[in-house]
Order: C-alpha cells, then sequence, then structure tokens
C-alpha cells in the first residue's frame, strides 16, 4: 500500500475534517461528550487551518493532526504540541497515523521548536504505541485525571526534544 499524501489543511478542508471528527469520537481518546447537532465549526480562531496537517489517500480526506502551542505563554513558544489525532476507521493500520506523527515532528522542527509534546489517555494502548516508536517517551503521568464512562483514566504526558537530528529508517 502506498503512503498517505501529507499536506496542509486547506479552509475547504473543513466539512471533511468535523465529518471525521464526529466519525472517529470514541472514548479511547476523547475527554469531551459525543459532538451533538448543532455542530462546532471545526476550524477556530485558535486552531485553523495553518495549525493542520491532513492525509489523504486517493483523493480522499482519511486522517489529520494538530499542531499548536501548549499554552498561551510567550515563554512557551519553544515547544509544540500535538493537540488532535484522527484517522477514519477504514484507513487504520495503513500507516496513516505514523504519516502524520511524522509529518507534525517534521512540521514542528521547520517552525524552530526545541520540543515536542503530547497528551494521551492511559488506557489507549495503541496510541502510546504508536507514540513511544516514533520516539516519544513518556514524561509524567497524571492518575485518574478523567472520569470517562464511570472509569477514572490517566493522563499520560508524552515528548522528545528536537535539538537532535531525525533518525533514518533505515
Amino acid at each position: 500500500m502506498p503512503e498517505p499524501l501529507i499536506r496542509a489543511a486547506r479552509p475547504t478542508d473543513e466539512g471533511e475534517l468535523a465529518l471525521l471528527d464526529r466519525e472517529t469520537w470514541s472514548l479511547l481518546h476523547a475527554v469531551t461528550p459525543p459532538p451533538q447537532p448543532p455542530y462546532d465549526s471545526f476550524f477556530s480562531e485558535r486552531s485553523g487551518p495553518r495549525d493542520h496537517l491532513v492525509a489523504e489517500y486517493d483523493g480522499r480526506v482519511v486522517g489529520y493532526v494538530r499542531l499548536g502551542f501548549p499554552t498561551e505563554l510567550a515563554s512557551h513558544r519553544h515547544v509544540q504540541q500535538i493537540r488532535g489525532l484522527a484517522v477514519a476507521d477504514a484507513a487504520r493500520g495503513m500507516g496513516v497515523g505514523r504519516a502524520l506523527v511524522r509529518a507534525a515532528v517534521q512540521q514542528a522542527r521547520e517552525r524552530g521548536a526545541r520540543r515536542i509534546t503530547l497528551r494521551v489517555l492511559g488506557h489507549n494502548s495503541a496510541a502510546r504505541a504508536l507514540y513511544e516508536s516514533e520516539g516519544f517517551v513518556v514524561e509524567g503521568v497524571q492518575p485518574e485525571e478523567f472520569c470517562l464512562g464511570g472509569k477514572y483514566v490517566d493522563d499520560v504526558l508524552m515528548g522528545q526534544s528536537l535539538l537532535r537530528p531525525p533518525t533514518s529508517d533505515l
């Protein structure tokens, strides 16, 4: 199977991205309630097209990654954070998530970031394994930070330095 095309999001992607977001909602990764109509806009003032990379297969949007700052503090501008990642069910197992994570790391480097971080729910073992395989390490755990579906779930903080050169896949 060929690699997915990873590209910058465009304003015209908003409808497809919003639908993908609704279709992939799950307690495995979401800490907010399931989306209900009327739906909010996918893009916002804080997180617009320039903050998203999109994965395509055969011209169809099958995933996205959202990259931004962890906080609004000027003293925190050297850090980029993966603030969302979604892959269509039909595209799972095809390398879409991995390609998006790699593209986000590369974009953070290009933006001059020294570090990249993310938060992942403790019970999302597939996502945690993906992030670890791409060089992220656990930097902290907030035990039972969320109550989802009646169960307490850890919030796992992961990150990596961008100061070292990227590793080769050879």
